[in-house]
């Protein structure tokens, strides 16, 4: 009796837990590269189960839109990398607001254009020069609709644009992206946006498993690591790579820009050659980082302040691109079922032929188990 009454606090005690992880703000990104998802109207009642109140998608799908009307859940809206250089004229990107977001926003909490993804040090060098006009020209057309305080630009970035990560006091931006970040944390200032990156603890384990510890960055027990300069003991490689940021955003002559993290996450699955990508794993990453977002912990060079995070993603998505890992990153299966237990309920969709029109409208909530 006392083993079954210690069982039942845990799994109340989890659910209240991670409830109130999610209710506090940490978001979710929403892709949709997958041609096994359910449809965009029943997106919001698997977020809704699981708490969750902010995401981040990666275009301006008119069904995903509506698909969020009235539900409260604040909304981030891509603009493709395609759309940049047009994007460069004001005309443009005015009309592009007047149709993609304007007619939404009276029912849709759209909080956010983010404007390319991962454009600096990707593989196409020319888009970098677009980037920033089409940064100024979309906020240009929210200020001449009356949309700027309601909405912000920001544009998110792979830890591809930094030199060196570590120790996080060294923290500096590739010589070559320096040209392109500099002005973007200028207007960052000026419009009082956050710099968003993408960030994968995950890719440097991969990359060497042999010396970087996989507790180290799963926040699991562990000696951790000292930056030399600062005597600041990192117990995690993730805020290590945050505190790497800052100090590069310092060495341009800004401490007035907010890192936030608009991806990170852990494969459930992957290849032969993909080491740490399991189940287990995707698990106790995810679960340890929503604990530490709910005690509002800050990095330790920025104590003071909680640390903002997308999780990426809600879904497994089939049809990307790349090793197995890119194909497991959700934290739900396509029938809206948790990947691996997050401490709340999932809730089962109803079951969809997707070759057929047949349907089975019976919804039924599950609870995931310990």
């Amino acid at each position: 009796m006392a083993a079954i009454f210690h069982k039942l606090l845990l799994l109340l005690f989890l659910t209240e837990s991670f409830v109130g992880i999610f209710s506090i703000g940490v978001g979710v990104n929403y892709g949709r590269i997958a041609n096994n998802l359910p449809p965009p109207s029943q997106v919001p009642n698997i977020l809704k189960s699981l708490n969750i109140n902010r995401v981040k998608v990666y275009d301006a799908d008119p069904t995903v839109l509506q698909a969020f009307a009235g539900t409260d859940i604040e909304l981030i809206v891509g603009l493709g990398n395609e759309y940049l250089q047009k994007m460069g004229d004001p005309q443009q990107a005015q009309t592009w607001i007047q149709q993609n977001i304007q007619p939404y926003l009276s029912q849709t909490k759209i909080t956010c254009i983010n404007v390319g993804n991962e454009v600096l040090g990707g593989q196409d060098n020319q888009l970098a020069v677009y980037l920033l006009p089409a940064m100024k020209t979309m906020y240009g057309a929210l200020v001449n609709l009356g949309l700027n305080k309601q909405v912000y630009i920001t544009t998110a970035h792979s830890l591809q644009i930094l030199a060196t990560s570590f120790p996080p006091s060294q923290g500096a931006f590739r010589e070559d992206m320096v040209q392109y970040i500099k002005p973007i944390l200028d207007f960052h200032v000026q419009v009082d946006s956050p710099f968003f990156i993408n960030a994968y603890p995950y890719f440097a384990y991969k990359s060497d498993p042999n010396n970087v510890k996989l507790e180290y960055v799963l926040f699991e027990p562990n000696n951790g690591s000292v930056d030399p300069n600062t005597n600041l003991k990192y117990d995690n490689m993730l805020y290590a790579q945050i505190d790497a940021v800052y100090t590069a955003i310092k060495a341009l002559g800004h401490t007035d820009v907010e890192v936030k993290l608009s991806e990170t996450g852990w494969p459930s699955k992957g290849d032969e050659n993909e080491p740490g990508a399991t189940v287990q794993n995707a698990g106790i990453y995810n679960r340890n980082l929503m604990q530490r977002m709910q005690q509002g912990e800050g990095t330790p060079a920025r104590p003071s302040q909680p640390i903002d995070i997308y999780i990426f993603a809600l879904f497994n998505e089939n049809q990307k691109n790349g090793p197995t890992s890119e194909r497991n990153f959700g934290l739900c299966y396509p029938d809206g079922t948790l990947v691996y237990n997050l401490g709340v309920k999932s809730y089962l969709l109803p079951r969809i032929d997707y070759s057929s029109s047949h349907r089975n409208e019976h919804k039924v909530p599950i609870e995931d188990g310990l």
